[in-house]
């Protein structure tokens, strides 16, 4: 089969789904609060289940990171993001009788969820459980080299969901990923929103589909520790931090900045936790290792210290954890100053706290703007300023910052995309929340006091489900457009058993319908 057919076959592929997530994307938007509730919940419980077998699936076909704390992550991104936002409402209409508004919710539609091999299931079940909360169908786009565990997370997901009622092919995983596939799905305009989390290369495409996107920018986290910090706490918690699944998360510390008063002593508490304080020539051997070409080198990424070490001839006793490479200026070409997605902590020193802000801002100008800085300190003034100095969105105070910056240690919204807003060129300038796959269309009133909002009993006119829906008709449904927005197939609301009740209800749907059309048309 020459190129030609190739694409073609891929493009018809990327259609077929598209016309899935149409269809059920559609369906979807129409339950209400309590359904959804009952199909997030299924999902959620699911991913529960299996969030230590996808771990050790996840490190198997990656090679990335730690089964223990990918198990973290994936409870994080199930169990403890359904707590997190057990109780909160994106279907039904909001209504303020203060201000004589109604906010009716509108879901995004289909979403396209690019994710990465670094954190693959953890991602996969952030992006499904926030779509289905939003009322959103998605198709999943993995990285190919994590493709295997991604559907299957996807998969079990989907299965659980359609279960608890919701529309066949709500979440949907590209299981043999291309470039003429991505593309095509990327640029449809039956993609209503695009949430890439990887790297700069896949948020640039993203951003140029012609779609709306939220994509992410890199970290490169600046870590402060002041001479006011508890130096034991701050050296325990950057050491477990750094060396959380081998520094995968794009949250891990990357450069450590300290007062020069307290660095000696912050370096012995480090030594304490498990971190390996290398020498100038190990130093060197690492840059050399790492950073070959002057870019890093991803066959260390997600690796652990004692490997790297190992690579590198640095002899490191089996208790050690992260190495420390201390370097003296922070500048472009010292590579110790860039992004490391393994466990090598960059060191510098500080004069004192004014020129510790002016060595992290240095950093962030390398790279990571917009993304997140850490702190250690118990001085007032200090995290004032330090909050108000740096160009980023999120500061993490006397915690790590893999899982401080993320939410999963912090009151932060748990994610795992972190929006670095205008510094870092990205429209999300918060961690994703499922809010953000959803806007709301205002009803405003005259403010006329004369004028008062009608009886509001009949607001939610969503649809509930009795069972589970009918599968997406393989004869095709076609992607409904404009206001021609009609099922194929009525689902009775609870309560509704008289078919021509139903019937009725149907018609009157059809015809207001029909009347705003007519209206838009004019």
């Amino acid at each position: 089969m020459n190129l030609i057919d190739d694409r073609a076959k891929e493009i018809s592929r990327a259609n077929s789904m598209l016309e899935v997530a149409s269809w059920a994307s559609y369906r979807y938007a129409t339950y209400n609060h309590s359904a959804v509730t009952r199909i997030v919940e299924a999902a959620a419980k699911r991913g529960e289940a299996l969030a230590r077998e996808l771990a050790e699936a996840a490190v198997e076909e990656t090679g990335f990171g730690v089964v223990e704390h990918k198990v973290i992550k994936n409870l994080g991104c199930s169990r403890e993001l359904l707590d997190r936002y057990t109780g909160f409402d994106f279907a039904t209409p909001v209504v303020d009788p203060h201000s004589k508004t109604v906010s009716i919710p509108k879901p995004a539609g289909v979403v396209l969820g690019i994710t990465p091999s670094t954190n693959p299931v953890a991602t996969v079940y952030a992006k499904a459980l926030m779509a289905l909360m939003a009322r959103c169908s998605i198709i999943i786009s993995p990285h190919p080299f994590a493709k295997k565990v991604c559907a299957r997370a996807a998969h079990e997901l989907n299965a659980a969901a359609i279960e608890a009622g919701a529309p066949d092919g709500v979440i949907q995983v590209v299981e043999e990923p291309s470039i003429p596939l991505i593309e095509h799905l990327m640029k449809s305009d039956k993609v209503d929103l695009i949430v890439a989390t990887g790297g700069s290369e896949v948020v640039r495409s993203a951003y140029s589909s012609s779609n709306p996107a939220y994509g992410v920018g890199p970290g490169n986290v600046p870590v402060v520790v002041d001479a006011s910090a508890n130096l034991k706490d701050a050296a325990r918690r950057i050491v477990d931090s750094k060396s959380f699944d081998n520094s995968i998360l794009c949250t891990n510390e990357s450069v450590l900045i300290v007062e020069r008063r307290v660095a000696e002593k912050l370096k012995a508490e480090l030594a304490r936790a498990g971190a390996h304080l290398c020498s100038e020539t190990e130093s060197e051997a690492l840059r050399d290792l790492l950073f070959p070409r002057g870019q890093f080198d991803t066959r260390f990424v997600g690796k652990d210290a004692r490997s790297i070490a190992k690579a590198a001839s640095i002899r490191v006793p089996p208790s050690v954890r992260i190495l420390a490479a201390e370097f003296g200026a922070v500048f472009p070409e010292e590579p110790l100053c860039h992004e490391k997605l393994c466990p090598v902590l960059g060191l510098v020193v500080a004069d004192d706290f004014d020129d510790a802000i002016a060595k992290a801002k240095a950093v962030l100008r390398v790279t990571g703007a917009g993304h997140s800085a850490a702190l250690h300190s118990s001085d007032g003034d200090n995290i004032a300023t330090f909050g108000a100095a740096l160009p980023v969105l999120r500061v993490s105070l006397n915690v790590g910052n893999s899982l401080g910056s993320s939410g999963f240690e912090t009151n932060l919204p748990p994610t795992m995309t972190i929006g670095t807003g205008f510094p870092g060129r990205s429209s999300l300038g918060e961690n994703l929340r499922p809010d953000h796959l959803v806007h709301y269309t205002t009803i405003a009133l005259n403010r006329d006091p004369a004028e008062v909002l009608p009886d509001r009993s009949h607001l939610d006119r969503n649809d509930m489900p009795n069972g589970p829906v009918p599968a997406y008709p393989l004869e095709g449904v076609a992607r409904p457009s404009g206001m021609d927005m009609r099922p194929s197939v009525a689902v009775p609301r609870p309560g509704a058993s008289d078919p021509g009740e139903v019937t009725l209800r149907a018609q009157i749907r059809q015809l207001v319908l029909e009347e705003l059309t007519e209206m838009m048309k004019g």
